[in-house]
């Protein structure tokens, strides 16, 4: 294969790759040892707490009980201690501001002790409260550059671990961040808020079913992440993947994902060496990822744990994706986490299953006999009213440009939000909404037909993999959110939904009871069937690709919010202020910010693209054209002079395509100088209307003339290349 010199080295170092570090010894210490090693865990605190601080302690953890200032001091010192017989020089408070991504700010723990030496020193106070500046990090008008001050609180819930580096540890503090007025300027504070918010809720319908003193109602949830991995070389060889996280250009390749050979395929070898790596990092802190495979799409694949509390699973979500970006360079890799880095292929999302339960129960498990559990319908009919009452508002959750190119393709859930519940219990509310719920469907056994092969046990229902949201036996899978988004923006909103909805239930159960628990049947049946007529619309079971449901959806009245600009429009609505502010969740102000930076963001990333396209085509894809058309020209002109007959059909498509290209680099220029200034989303629907499609314009150019110039031309690494060198 004759190619370029850039690319050709490129393949050269991939065919000849080998691992410039000895591999890990993964006997030295039992993976069972291994976990939570990096992690100031319970029974790192149960070992190192005088037993009156520890009972303090967990009583805030667990209870929500105020933080002495004094148990913190002791605290601080025993997190100290701990750290530094780590190699840790500096604690960092950890927080998550409206950029997306994970922020940190460094202090050490010398200071000097007078004498010519130093000591190492950590208090309550430098614990509980930080003080980073605030003037640099997005805040909606929250904020003005010259007020500069902001706080980062210690999240107690969230463990505090040790990130290592090959010169040291720091230790690393959860925390929430907000302004010095109180207003959050991150996406862990509205998380603690919103989950606090669905537990008072949930706790008020638990007091209906006879639980006198109910525990603590978490939100609990487990992000799958997707992700691909390709060369580093080629990856440094595209500026598109380099600054904008996916290919602007790239034909079509021979091959792509038709033959449904890579899914849950065996690993490569080299990337099952950094996904060991990578696991054994993310065991060292606390996070329990529990699978790997491979994805659909050729070099996709994915990482998921089990559940966790919402605001941990949020934080060890950051954690994951920066330890696989940290550990692929590692391996001469690159992870990208773009939901759609290659076209024509799957993109990546994030599938974000979500729970609510204590302790000790599960408080969306059917049970063997879900039509007999009330309390059970109770809150699953409470997230499918929430769900159908706020879709626009769980639409706008998950709502960037880069999830635009995924949703309602055909790997992605569409933009419209409906509820997949399954055969057993779309029947059960079906009987409910008719009168009464008197039978479920059995799950039955699965006989193979083989005789080696013992019955399976089978499930009430087949699962639904085109819905976005979906039950899928004791939680939901929220399959539409991003795979490059924190998942903190998707959980506020749905325990804020859930919470409201839990409210409503609570609400109309008390008045019909009126305190005789002996009503509450009655009262339960009344207010399932209400609840299921009012809003069944919003179940389907079928598939959720097909053109038949989207005209469906219509009908049933359900939004189909195709873009983030009309995502972001549709949330511009009074109820929607008022459903944050009134749950202590979001103030209006607050809310109206985030929506200013993430219509913001959207246009700025398009912008950007736009930018880059503009210079791409300029100085790497049009030189290469006006090469290849010179060489067909040349020969052209040789042929002719020696009397032979010419073929001009290549030269001539040469011709039109760069005329094409001229054109379209033209109008994306003017595109792009025009000074479009209006409110955010204004902004936005100029990206969405003419930047999009005068970049997709020159796109469709550069694509052909990549199908036709001669390959030792081309200045990119091609689809062919990037997906399947490995």
């Amino acid at each position: 294969m004759k190619i370029n010199s850039a690319r050709q080295a490129a393949v050269s170092a991939i065919t000849s790759y080998w691992p410039t570090e000895r591999p890990l010894n993964f006997l030295d210490t039992p993976m069972k040892d291994l976990f939570g090693r990096n992690v100031f865990s319970d029974c790192v605190m149960r070992d190192r707490l005088p037993k009156a601080v520890y009972k303090a302690l967990q009583r805030t953890i667990r209870y929500g009980a105020v933080l002495d200032h004094a148990v913190a001091d002791v605290v601080a010192t025993a997190m100290k201690d701990w750290a530094i017989e780590k190699g840790a020089t500096h604690y960092a408070h950890v927080f998550y501001p409206l950029t997306g991504a994970t922020a940190q700010k460094h202090d050490s723990f010398l200071s000097p002790d007078g004498k010519g030496g130093a000591i190492a020193e950590f208090t309550g106070s430098q614990l509980i409260q930080g003080e980073p500046d605030a003037s640099s990090f997005p805040s909606g008008g929250l904020r003005t550059t010259f007020e500069a001050r902001g706080y980062t609180a210690w999240d107690v819930t969230s463990p505090a671990y040790i990130l290592e580096n090959p010169n040291g540890t720091t230790l690393c503090i959860p925390t929430a961040y907000c302004s010095w007025t109180g207003e959050a300027l991150d996406k862990k504070t509205p998380i603690l808020r919103s989950m606090q918010a669905l537990n008072r809720q949930a706790q008020r319908v638990l007091k209906l079913f006879g639980h006198e003193n109910p525990e603590i109602v978490h939100a609990t949830a487990g992000a799958e992440q997707e992700y691909f991995l390709i060369d580093r070389n080629f990856f440094y060889s595209r500026p598109d993947l380099i600054i904008c996280g996916r290919t602007l250009f790239g034909a079509e390749p021979a091959k792509g994902q038709e033959l449904e050979a890579n899914y849950f395929g065996v690993i490569p070898e080299r990337v099952l060496a950094f996904m060991l790596e990578a696991e054994r990092e993310l065991y060292k802190l606390g996070v329990p990822v529990k699978t790997r495979h491979n994805e659909v799409a050729p070099c996709q694949y994915e990482i998921a744990p089990i559940f966790e509390n919402a605001n941990v699973a949020t934080d060890h979500q950051h954690l994951t994706m920066n330890v696989l970006q940290r550990l692929a360079n590692k391996y001469g890799l690159s992870c990208i986490l773009h939901e759609k880095p290659f076209a024509r292929v799957n993109g990546s999302g994030k599938h974000l299953n979500w729970s609510l339960g204590t302790d000790a129960m599960n408080l969306l498990e059917p049970g063997d006999t879900p039509h007999e559990n009330a309390q059970f319908l109770v809150f699953c009919a409470a997230v499918i009213r929430a769900v159908h009452k706020n879709s626009e508002l769980l639409r706008a959750s998950i709502a960037h440009a880069g999830n635009d190119h995924r949703l309602g393709a055909n790997e992605a859930p569409p933009a419209i939000i409906s509820i997949y519940l399954g055969d057993q219990l779309t029947d059960i509310f079906e009987q409910i909404e008719k009168g009464v719920a008197r039978s479920a469907r059995t799950p039955g056994e699965l006989r193979v037909g083989v005789d080696t092969l013992p019955p399976l046990p089978r499930h009430a229902g087949d699962r639904n993999r085109t819905s976005p949201f979906a039950f899928t036996g004791n939680k939901f899978e929220f399959r539409a959110v991003g795979s490059s988004q924190s998942i903190a923006g998707p959980l506020v909103i749905l325990n804020a939904i859930v919470a409201e909805s839990l409210d409503y239930m609570a609400t109309e159960l008390e008045k019909a009871t009126k305190g005789d628990p002996k009503k509450l049947n009655a009262a339960v049946q009344k207010l399932l069937k209400s609840v299921i007529k009012k809003h069944k619309a919003v179940i389907f079971n079928g598939d959720n690709y097909a053109d038949a449901w989207h005209k469906e959806a219509e009908k049933r009245g359900l939004p189909n919010l195709r873009t983030t600009v009309e995502a972001m429009e549709a949330i511009e609505k009074d109820e929607y202020y008022e459903l944050l502010s009134r749950y202590g969740i979001l103030s209006k102000r607050e809310f109206g910010s985030r929506n200013e930076i993430y219509t913001e963001r959207y246009y700025e990333d398009i912008r950007t693209e736009g930018r880059l396209c503009l210079e791409m085509a300029r100085i790497h894809i049009l030189p290469s054209a006006y090469r290849y058309q010179g060489e067909l020209a040349a020969t052209a002109s040789s042929l002719k002079a020696i009397g032979k007959d010419i073929d001009l059909t290549s030269l001539n498509q040469m011709n039109q395509l760069i005329s094409e290209m001229e054109k379209n680099i033209a109008v994306l220029s003017d595109v792009m100088k025009k000074d479009v200034r209006g409110k955010p989303l204004v902004l936005a629907r100029y990206a969405l209307e003419k930047i999009i499609p005068a970049m997709n314009e020159v796109r469709r150019v550069a694509d052909a003339m990549e199908d036709l110039i001669a390959d030792d031309l081309w200045p990119l690494p091609a689809y062919s290349e990037m997906l399947f060198i490995k």
